[in-house]
């Protein structure tokens, strides 16, 4: 595997005199941010003017800015030693990206000061040329160290495995890891070769303790179940801190998915939830020899209550004002909530699963299509009661995707929606939303082992059992259609047409033909069996 680290950011981290018996260190750190340059309400949509009204925004790097350097600057006055760390996933989710691509991340991080960032698997979503554009424009080094970049030439130069800071007089090794299925959920290309997370860190670990390093963290993007085998099985890690999984880990908040740190035995795991609603904060305190003895801190709301740093707030303001006429325009009503959160539709049914698959089986249906299937992942965002803008369609669907058609087997739709149940325990992307079928699924049943006990396909009013041998018109987006999210039973299908309308014209023309607001709803078509 290609080596690019040690980097040394030699003295420009470096705080406080001589290191003591007690070294404690802090970190400051997000992950997922996912372009949510401008505040998010509580759907994690971009905020409306009345969500502002109301003072229900959240998060916005304009905040961000505020609390962290506030942070910053009072640990670093009373002597502390402080890191700034990013685990990815600074692309896609909002209009900013879809427009500047990752041109606002890099001023925006920039500005805020981080020192690491681990690459995320969105930040290949516009392939290596934009990602190493990207890495160009930022003054602090980006990592991941299971990558081989050596047949890429783009990133090859400018990617690195790991790297170390000078902090407090002392050398802190950060390791990193990206995850694997990166070749399914993104764009990498063939020039990027990924190995085992824990195989790669546990060699980078072991070069940095061969290098004298005792302080090791691993920034991975890999999510939090993962993170936790990390924890276990690589020797010499202190900490991780993730991402990908966007987990909310909070010890005083019975609602977070676990404690702040959560430990996997000495070894402290934290995440900072997702979309800058969040700021990261952990102590450290090691011994004289290189080991935690006390991992404390929690996450630090980015509430309405945080002031918006007036430089950046206008920036990002100058950035927004060529969209905004888009983003305002009504295309529809909605009677309540559409529910597109990511625990929703990454396990189950979900009403914005519901209404996108049916938006697009309505586009097609006089092609001959009967069913729909999209990826639950595609879906970034929740809209509220009341009107519904253009904006809040392109922030639930940010990809750019295009409707795709083609022509499938009842068996290959049996296997695609065999992949799709396959990881839920990981709440990955691949779980499917569909319409004009339904299905009976078993998560007590291995991973492609049969978890799917039956389908049924439409025959005019009623339901029946798919056929393995018929031939069905299936409409997804062109992501799905092309293999991404493990559906490489799509590649091969016959009649593929992959140039159709983009996603969002399809949900935004439905939402406009009707002539009352749009009522959410769920009608039973992904169901669990009853054991």
């Amino acid at each position: 595997m290609r080596k690019l680290g040690p980097l040394v950011l030699a003295g420009t981290l470096a705080i406080g005199g001589t290191a003591q018996a007690d070294y404690v260190l802090h970190i400051l750190h997000i992950n997922d941010l996912h372009s949510r340059i401008e505040p998010v309400n509580k759907y994690n949509a971009t905020c409306s003017e009345d969500d502002q009204a109301a003072d229900e925004c959240f998060g916005g790097v304009a905040r961000l800015a505020t609390l962290l350097n506030e942070t910053r600057d009072r640990l670093e006055a009373e002597g502390a030693n402080v890191i700034t760390l990013d685990a990815g996933d600074q692309f896609q989710g909002s209009l900013i990206y879809t427009t500047y691509k990752g041109r606002a991340a890099a001023e925006f991080m920039t500005e805020i000061g981080f020192g690491v960032m681990a690459a995320g698997n969105h930040e290949f979503d516009d392939g290596p040329v934009n990602f190493a554009d990207f890495i160009a424009q930022v003054p602090f080094p980006v990592i991941s160290g299971n990558l081989d970049v050596a047949g890429e030439p783009l990133l090859a130069e400018v990617l690195g495995d790991y790297v170390t800071l000078e902090v407090g007089g002392e050398q802190i090794g950060i390791v990193s890891a990206l995850a694997t299925d990166t070749v399914d959920t993104s764009s990498p290309g063939p020039n990027v070769i990924f190995f085992d997370e824990v195989e790669a860190l546990t060699a980078d670990v072991a070069a940095l303790q061969a290098e004298g390093v005792n302080k090791i963290i691993a920034l991975t993007h890999v999510g939090l179940n993962r993170d936790l085998e990390i924890a276990a099985q690589v020797p010499g890690l202190d900490v991780v801190v993730g991402g990908h999984s966007h987990t909310y880990l909070n010890s005083d908040d019975p609602d977070a998915r676990g404690p702040y740190p959560v430990m996997e035995g000495a070894v402290p795991v934290v995440q900072a939830g997702a979309y800058g609603r969040w700021l990261g904060h952990l102590v450290l305190t090691f011994d004289d020899d290189g080991n935690v003895i006390s991992a404390t801190g929690g996450p630090i709301a980015i509430g309405p209550d945080v002031a918006q740093d007036p430089e950046i707030a206008a920036r990002v303001a100058e950035r927004a004002e060529p969209i905004e006429k888009i983003k305002k325009e009504v295309v529809g009503i909605s009677a309540a909530v559409i529910d597109g959160d990511r625990g929703s539709c990454r396990v189950g049914e979900c009403t914005m699963g519901n209404l996108v698959t049916d938006a697009m089986l309505d586009r097609v249906r006089n092609q001959g299509v009967t069913i729909a299937l999209t990826n639950g992942g595609g879906l970034r965002a929740s809209i509220d009661e009341g009107e519904v803008t253009m904006g809040d369609v392109l922030t639930v669907l940010p990809f750019q995707n295009t409707l795709s058609t083609f022509t499938a087997t009842g068996a290959q739709i049996i296997d695609a929606l065999e992949n799709g149940v396959s990881q839920v325990e990981d709440v990955k992307g691949r779980f499917p939303q569909v319409s004009g079928l339904r299905f009976v699924w078993d998560p007590a049943v291995g991973p492609n082992e049969g978890r799917i006990l039956s389908v049924e396909v439409t025959d005019g009013e009623a339901w029946v059992p798919i056929d393995p041998e018929a031939r069905y018109g299936v409409a997804t987006n062109d992501y799905v259609r092309k293999g991404g999210d493990g559906y490489g039973m799509f590649e091969v299908a016959e009649d593929a047409y992959d140039y159709g309308p983009g996603l969002d014209k399809v949900l935004a023309d439905y939402l406009a033909t009707l002539s009352v607001p749009y009522e959410p709803y769920l009608d039973g078509r992904i169901a669990i069996t009853e054991q």
